[in-house]
């Protein structure tokens, strides 16, 4: 019988709420005012009655979560209570005061072995996560809204001890990757793994949106979201093993781990794909003909031929020139490099049409495109397969992307605060629009937006019957999540989804996942810092004669330190193949770089034959060298080089 009045009560409850928000917004701005706004200044940190108080709030608030409509509870709790910077207050101060383990004693619906954090993590994170969707840069980092910045440093610290806590000192049974629900039967006992799970959850996920912030503007140290444990050796052996904890908790909440760390499990996979497909590989030798003068053209006929194992398999180029003759010349990798730097320049070059610059000088895609080439969709397929074959090889190419654009990369959504890259006019109309205090009916603005392309326009709706809707008061922040879904997600829908289908052929979505957008771009470009010539000469092979300590060699190195950053770029390209080095230093360049010494009499028949019949000679992680005497005659050839 007391089943029966309990869920009788809560449907009875539900309704009430689902009906009307207001009376859901009322109720937790009353409770929250009267538990939690005298007792800030306490010393002693929440008193008993406190904690059984906002236990019971967040007991009552987390069934709401799986009963309610989601996005109608979280919009009203989010956008129209104080209840994250006063949960966030709460938290902090039985944090400090060390009152968590008196949290499970006092409220009922809790276990009494579950961590006394448990139940208000669990109703602060999705909140919270949810609030930044509309957060704008001004409001996070300037008025520092809802949440100081100080309180931020605060936050990452405790959430990620919480974090680290439940998927590696307590693990439940669960997955840690496996997404479990609330109990849907109210304030009776809670499942302890269903709320871990739930907390498991939340905490990755805001923990992911606040490193995007940060990755933006920092406002912390990046090393305050790593786990000192996600740092040691067996921590990383596991997580390359796979199934494993460490694997998992990879997967789950990849910024517990530094980058360097996460580069080398990334590597690992890339190593054992190759090794998976080596078989396939030696049988199947892909060598292709290509016109430089139809670089793009060449290159998508043919390579959009090859299946997904072919792709990840070698594949060696030959050049064609003017006179349609083939460039002599062995491919033994740098040939290779330097056609995957010379094609990914075309066929991302904003002149082609298939991309854009945004007012940052990086690049999206181009929402007409479909407007310049009628294969438009065919084409990004083909390029999300270069750019991962680019990556699947680890050859660095100088792509600035627009972060947006790589949220596509790991199938994410866009959100207000990625507006500024794309269109920094239309996100100032609408921060317009979410703070003004008048009456926003009177402007006369209605659920429509309009595309220009080419000089063509066209209105569209973003909701149905959109052209009939007015934006008010009331539902002007979905009209801008709308405006700003639309430009940053919708428009680019079809070249975005084609673009990953190629991608994904080479780099799945879990190995690319390890990694924010910020990341994703250094996996991508490299870091723009100079060339690091110690690294390089601390993993130099040497032949002919030449050793570590050979006076030539002494000279060589001084003149590469004398050249500017540019130049060291052209040297590098010249004897690679490629003008960046590997993201995690020359240590990682297969194979090794070599410096192998000749008489000048080689050289200069090589030099002859190559100038005579007009080829481009690659000799790809070679350096050929003669014996120079001194530094006035290194230095010269090796510029004209």
């Amino acid at each position: 019988v007391k089943d029966e009045l309990d869920i009788d009560l809560q449907k009875q409850i539900m309704a009430a709420f689902d009906s009307n928000t207001k009376l859901l917004e009322h109720l937790v701005n009353a409770l929250f005012t009267g538990t939690l706004s005298t007792n800030y200044s306490d010393p002693s940190g929440p008193s008993d009655a406190e904690v059984e108080a906002v236990g019971s709030i967040c007991a009552f608030l987390h069934v709401m979560f799986s009963t309610l409509p989601l996005d109608v509870t979280m919009t009203a709790l989010a956008y129209r209570t104080d209840i994250v910077p006063a949960l966030w207050n709460f938290i902090k101060r039985c944090h400090e005061n060390q009152r968590w383990p008196y949290f499970s004693k006092y409220i009922s619906p809790l276990p009494v072995d579950a961590p006394g954090w448990l139940l208000p993590v669990s109703v602060f994170c999705p909140i919270y996560k949810y609030m930044l969707k509309i957060v704008d840069n001004e409001e996070f980092y300037e008025q520092e809204k809802p949440l100081s910045l100080k309180d931020l440093k605060a936050l990452v610290l405790i959430l990620k001890q919480a974090l680290w806590q439940l998927l590696w000192i307590i693990p439940s049974h669960t997955s840690p990757s496996q997404k479990a629900l609330p109990n849907p039967l109210g304030l009776k006992k809670m499942s302890i793994d269903s709320l871990k799970s739930q907390a498991r959850i939340g905490l990755s996920e805001l923990l992911t949106q606040l490193q995007d912030w940060n990755s933006r503007l920092p406002f912390t140290a990046e090393s305050d979201f790593y786990s000192q444990e996600a740092t040691s050796e067996n921590f990383v052996s596991q997580a390359i093993l796979g199934n494993t904890r460490a694997s998992e908790i990879i997967k789950l909440a990849p910024f517990l781990a530094p980058f360097t760390i996460r580069v080398k499990i990334f590597t690992s996979q890339l190593a054992n794909s190759k090794q998976s497909t080596a078989s396939h590989s030696a049988l199947t030798r892909h060598r292709f003909k290509i016109r430089r003068s139809r670089l793009l053209e060449d290159a998508f006929d043919q390579l959009s031929l090859l299946s997904e194992e072919d792709l990840k398999g070698p594949i060696r180029v030959s050049f064609v020139n003017e006179h349609g003759v083939e460039e002599a010349g062995i491919d033994g990798g740098g040939i290779f490099k330097d056609f995957m730097e010379n094609i990914t320049r075309a066929a991302f070059d904003v002149q082609y049409g298939l991309f854009k610059e945004t007012v940052d000088h990086v690049l999206y895609p181009n929402p007409g495109s479909g407007l310049v080439h009628e294969q438009h969709l065919q084409y990004f397929q083909f390029l999300g397969s270069l750019l991962g074959k680019a990556m699947y090889e680890g050859i660095l190419v100088d792509l600035p992307f627009a972060t947006f654009f790589l949220s596509k990369l790991k199938e994410k959504s866009n959100f207000l605060n990625d507006l500024p890259s794309l269109d920094p006019e239309l996100y100032r109309h609408l921060l317009f629009l979410k703070h003004y205090k008048g009456d926003l009916s009177d402007l006369e603005l209605y659920f429509v937006i309009v595309n220009n392309e080419y000089g063509e326009q066209n209105e569209e709706e973003l909701l149905p019957g959109g052209r009939e809707m007015r934006v008010t008061n009331q539902n002007v922040i979905t009209f801008i999540h709308l405006v700003a879904n639309h430009r940053l997600n919708y428009q680019i829908r079809g070249q975005g989804r084609h673009f990953l289908r190629g991608f994904q052929k080479l780099i799945p979505k879990e190995w690319i996942d390890m990694f924010n957008e910020h990341e994703i771009q250094l996996l991508i470009s490299g870091s723009l810092e100079s060339l690091d010539i110690d690294d390089l000469r601390l993993n130099t092979n040497y032949s002919g004669g030449y050793h570590p300590d050979h006076e030539i060699i002494d000279m060589l190195w001084e003149v590469l330190k004398s050249f500017s950053s540019d130049n060291q770029k052209k040297f590098l390209k010249f004897v690679t193949g490629c003008s960046r080095g590997p993201l995690l230093g020359f240590e990682y360049l297969d194979p090794k770089f070599c410096i192998q010494r000749f008489s000048f009499l080689y050289i200069y028949v090589l030099y002859l034959f190559c100038w005579k019949i007009h080829l481009e000679l690659l000799f790809n992680l070679e350096l050929v060298s003669p014996a120079w005497r001194n530094m006035e005659t290194v230095c010269p050839p090796r510029l004209l080089a």
